[in-house]
């Protein structure tokens, strides 16, 4: 299978490599699952800021809106497993997420900025893979489910980035949001071996 050039997203310094796209399609089945997985965390991660940021107004109304969506998506998939009878189970988790995370400055102000941009960027890669399974997939309904799912991982990335905006300089977001993206896209530079979202 030859995979087309793949479209730069905003934010993200390399796009996902050919590879990337073939080694999911030939897995759907466990791409299906780590991807129930990712809504779970994701709405983990928004959650977890609510509590960790309570006086924070802005931050409170827009993640709460996130975390919704994303169990939401998460309920989605879950629906797409039980359909193609697919177990729910636990998954080795790629380094990728790890590693993100150890970028991020323990001490305030940076401690949220870091977070926020991370959260950005991992939105952003999300946003790109499902778009590339959605166009690439041979099953069509699930390929248009997929597709279907690409504006909100849009509108998620561009929400954790106002929301930086929002309390810190923008000059300052996007020299930040530059280094954790060079970072981001090296963490991706050697294929994970088994199949994830974000491997």
């Amino acid at each position: 299978m030859t995979i087309a050039t793949v479209p730069r997203i905003k934010f993200l310094k390399e796009p996902t490599c050919p590879a990337w796209v073939e080694l999911a399609l030939n897995n759907l089945d466990e791409i299906l699952l780590d991807h129930s997985h990712c809504e779970k965390k994701a709405a983990g991660v928004a959650l977890n800021m609510m509590f960790r940021y309570p006086a924070a107004t802005e931050l409170i109304k827009q993640l709460t809106a996130i975390a919704k969506e994303e169990l939401e998506h998460f309920e989605l998939v879950n629906q797409w497993l039980e359909r193609k009878n697919i177990p729910l189970a636990p998954l080795n988790a790629p380094p990728y997420g790890g590693k993100l995370r150890k970028l991020i400055r323990g001490q305030e102000p940076e401690r949220l900025l870091d977070s926020l941009l991370i959260s950005a960027l991992i939105e952003a890669r999300s946003h790109e893979r499902l778009g590339l399974i959605g166009e690439h997939c041979p099953e069509p309904e699930l390929a248009t489910f997929y597709r279907g799912l690409m504006a909100s991982e849009a509108r998620h990335y561009g929400a954790y980035w106002v929301l930086a905006t929002t309390y810190y300089d923008v000059e300052k977001v996007n020299t930040r949001l530059d280094e954790l993206a060079i970072a981001e896209s090296e963490i991706l530079s050697n294929l994970h071996p088994e199949p994830r979202i974000h491997s």
